[in-house]
């Protein structure tokens, strides 16, 4: 009950209300594209900080680790069991976005954690940037072999009728345009800032990266209260079947993230944050990458499943949930 009282979350729900109710409350879209890249700025700094004044150690390579363990069996599982009940594509399409992450979750939950008097490692900030792309790279190479097996059919079916062309995206392209993005760069780009710069640059930075946080976090959760707000009815025109996805996959995805973290030693902070990560849907890099590499796919499906219902229920549910779970399992 206390997390729901965080200003953060309580101005979420503010933003759901007001675009429940139709009211006129809108952030410009270039103030809502600059709370987006502060906040992955602010991340990228404190990221690095911590990443300087713990040092590379053999725990920071095991939970890196863990953490892409976790980015390769999610979207695997999710295709195995979407596969059945929509398109391939979709199927794909939806697992890619299950299988990456919400930078936005990661960074309420660092808020919640440290209000929580719990300080996860900044290497978690790398485990994030490590999680966003094999699942779009999982993605990609079964379109292309979906594709390739439409192609040989049509072919075999059909020797006198042309064939229209595979539509085959090729891997280099996909990782340049996911490493290239905006906001990868500007995340990597500030952890290395902060990891060269260590105590002396976080003295700094304070006001800027740590002073300003919590208010600038609070009117981005506004916004995107807005647009789920704006998006939930189109998640809701989706089968019953997929909501309920949509809703317990997460947290099976959280659930092998805590025995894993648990088998490896984690700590309850780091832990958490994998659970976090692992239980997130992804809704702005991989539709900005599926839209393009896999047309095919239909973007109302992942885009809303991941916005309208996996988004709100990790915010205001999932993250207490998985810290709670996390202290149960790990502080014994």
């Amino acid at each position: 009950m206390q997390s729901l009282l965080d200003p953060a979350i309580l101005f979420f729900v503010l933003g759901v209300f007001a675009g429940a109710v139709k009211s006129s409350l809108e952030i410009p879209p270039a103030i809502s594209k600059f709370l987006s890249l502060y906040l992955l700025m602010a991340l990228g700094l404190k990221g690095g900080f911590e990443l300087a004044h713990a040092g590379l150690s053999a725990d920071v390579m095991l939970c890196v680790g863990a953490a892409m363990l976790m980015a390769f069996v999610v979207p695997a599982m999710g295709y195995a069991v979407l596969r059945h009940r929509v398109s391939k594509f979709d199927a794909a399409a939806v697992a890619a976005a299950y299988g990456s992450v919400s930078a936005v979750t990661f960074l309420t939950a660092m808020q919640y954690l440290e209000g929580q008097g719990i300080q996860p490692g900044g290497h978690m900030a790398v485990a994030m940037v490590l999680m966003e792309s094999p699942a779009i790279l999982m993605a990609v190479v079964l379109a292309n072999a979906l594709r390739a097996k439409a192609q040989a059919e049509a072919l075999k079916n059909s020797s006198s009728q042309a064939v229209p062309a595979s539509g085959h995206i090729s891997i280099r392209q996909v990782l340049h345009e996911s490493f290239t993005d905006g906001a990868q760069v500007l995340l990597l780009g500030s952890l290395l800032v902060g990891f060269l710069s260590g105590d002396e640059g976080k003295a700094v930075m304070a006001p800027f990266s740590t002073n300003l946080f919590k208010g600038m976090l609070a009117f981005f959760l506004l916004d995107m209260g807005l647009k789920v707000a704006h998006h939930f009815p189109q998640a809701r025109q989706n089968s019953a079947w997929l909501i309920a996805y949509a809703v317990v996959a997460p947290m099976v995805h959280a659930a092998l993230a805590l025995g894993l973290a648990a088998l490896l030693g984690l700590s309850v902070g780091d832990a958490a944050l994998l659970m976090v990560l692992s239980a997130s849907a992804s809704y702005i890099v991989v539709p900005a990458v599926l839209r393009d590499a896999m047309p095919e796919a239909n973007p109302a499906l992942y885009f809303g499943l991941s916005l309208g219902i996996t988004f709100p229920l990790n915010l205001i549910l999932g993250i207490p949930a998985y810290t709670w779970a996390a202290r149960q399992v790990l502080s014994g």
